[in-house]
């Protein structure tokens, strides 16, 4: 019988690819399934590298499978000696660590539910998230806990350096007992401390849909070396950079720490990876280090997620590691939808588009009236779901050949003098310009024009009228005499959702703020 897994082109995804055929991909039923047995249980006893850790300051570290397997089971007999019953929540705020892992697993295969937490999170963050899910137990480190509201609800478990030394008495397996309708992880989306996101809730067999995005959207396959650098504290590090990869007994990569370009660079030479999915900023990143020529790759398949590449850094992937930059477009909330499928021998990629529906899914843009939209005229990009469209709350269009495109937030959308102008597509002009490094544009209040472009750039190059008029003529030229900024402003940095993303409304809520006292 052949395994989804098995194969790799785009007509055989949408011949082949079944609820069925996904669901032979695991051990468990629609009725009995444990994550933690899926991903690490059912590998173990091979003495094969589940993790790479690769460490920001160097010494990266290679954990198995068997280690994963027996401390997690250890954690779990802990969590239960404790008196963590199933269904509780088990808060883990670490850095990707041996730790993070027995800590996340050891709770699933027990029954809690998982709740990662971003490591960058400040008081008022930690403190709206543990009133929201109520955790029992919270596992984080020495600085963090300083930070964690004391309660006799929350026991608190400093990961030290004792940490899994103090486990070692505990039997090294767990019989898993959880259904597959039981929940597993409460996922927080990236958003202010002032207006909590609500934690999206995933069962265990959830990592059977969840293996749509890997298969077309990462394009994993066993074999693979697969790397992903973005936290597991958000959804594309935890499901699609983790989940995913060690349910099919994949090797993958996990970064540690401040994130620097070049030590990325070094990782994927010194490991031989061969897959890498990261976030845009990573990439820029990469690109920006100046460091990319120095080491020679193996990557045989490039996934980015999170918010579109700007086409200089898109360029910059293409020629570096000899694969086009495949995107995989989807939310928290909806789960990936629009994919390039990487590895697929027969799907053309296009430079900049989201690509083509995930096998089985309905995507469309429609007008304001729910109507498709002819081809290439924007809309709103909504989802076909449970009898009805979900609006997805960005906007885009689709071409004649079935390729989406993005055309950004449906907020971020600017409006001036009644043209319609994209942000995305002003940032990318000014990406061109040699001397800029970051760039973010809103609409800012005008009495004439009811908005204006305002651009924020970050540049080591000091900001002149010389230089604003430069990036002016550069977006006159590549867009439209009306698209250009008329205001531009050089900072040092621009503000960022805990994921990495620009956080534009950040810029907008300034803005209107500013013009308010004005």
């Amino acid at each position: 019988m052949t395994k989804l897994t098995e194969y790799t082109s785009y007509a055989d995804a949408q011949m082949h690819c079944s609820s069925e055929k996904l669901w032979e991909l695991f051990d468990g039923t629609r009725e009995r399934m444990n994550i933690a047995h899926e991903c690490i249980d059912r590998h173990a006893g091979e003495d094969r590298t589940a993790i790479v850790l690769v460490r920001a300051t160097g010494q990266d570290e290679l954990i198995s499978f068997d280690e994963l397997s027996r401390d997690s089971a250890r954690f779990a007999h802990s969590l239960v000696e404790q008196g963590i019953h199933a269904g509780d929540r088990v808060a883990v705020m670490l850095e990707p660590s041996r730790e993070f892992y027995v800590a996340m697993f050891g709770a699933m295969k027990m029954g809690a539910i998982a709740v990662p937490l971003f490591t960058l999170f400040g008081p008022d963050g930690i403190r709206l998230r543990i009133q929201d899910c109520k955790p029992r137990m919270l596992v984080t480190n020495e600085e963090k806990a300083e930070l964690v509201p004391a309660s006799r609800d929350l026991k608190l478990v400093v990961a030290d350096q004792g940490f899994l030394a103090s486990l070692a008495h505990f039997p090294s397996q767990f019989e898993c007992r959880t259904e597959g309708d039981d929940l597993a992880i409460f996922q927080y989306t990236s958003g202010t401390t002032r207006e909590l996101p609500d934690a999206v809730k995933h069962t265990h067999r959830s990592i059977v849909t969840l293996m749509l995005a890997a298969l077309y959207g990462t394009g994993v396959r066993p074999g693979d070396r697969f790397i992903c650098p973005s936290s597991p504290a958000w959804g594309h590090g935890l499901w699609h950079g983790t989940l995913a990869p060690l349910s099919l007994g994949i090797t993958i990569g996990a970064y540690s720490g401040k994130f620097n370009g070049e030590r990325l660079l070094q990782a994927l030479e010194a490991h031989r990876f061969t897959n890498i999915s990261a976030a845009a900023t990573h990439y820029r990143m990469m690109r920006n280090s100046g460091a990319a020529a120095n080491h020679r790759y193996s990557l045989e398949k490039v996934s980015f997620t999170g918010e579109p590449i700007d086409s200089e850094t898109a360029a910059f992937v293409e020629e570096t590691f000899g694969q086009p930059a495949c995107s995989m477009y989807g939310t928290t909330e909806i789960g990936v939808c629009l994919v390039n499928y990487p590895g697929a021998a027969d799907f053309k990629v296009k430079s900049g588009s989201l690509g083509k529906p995930v096998p089985g899914l309905r995507v469309q843009v429609q007008d304001v009236e729910g109507k498709p939209c002819a081809p290439n005229v924007p809309g709103e990009l909504k989802l076909w779901r449970s009898g009805s469209w979900l609006a997805t709350k960005d906007l885009g269009k689709v071409d004649e050949d079935g390729h989406f495109w993005h055309g950004g937030r449906a907020d971020d959308v600017i409006i001036s003098a009644g043209w319609t102008i994209g942000a995305v597509e002003v940032e990318d002009a000014i990406l061109k310009h040699p001397d800029v490094r970051e760039a973010a544009a809103i609409g800012a209040p005008d009495v004439l024009r009811g908005q204006v472009v305002k651009a924020f750039v970050v540049s080591p190059r000091a900001g002149s009228q010389a230089f604003v008029e430069e990036i002016q003529d550069l977006v006159r030229t590549r867009l439209a005499q009306h698209e250009y900024p008329r205001q531009v402003v050089f900072v040092e940095e621009l503000p960022k959702t805990p994921a990495g993303k620009i956080h534009r409304r950040k810029l907008r809520e300034q803005e209107a703020s500013h013009a308010a006292a004005a």
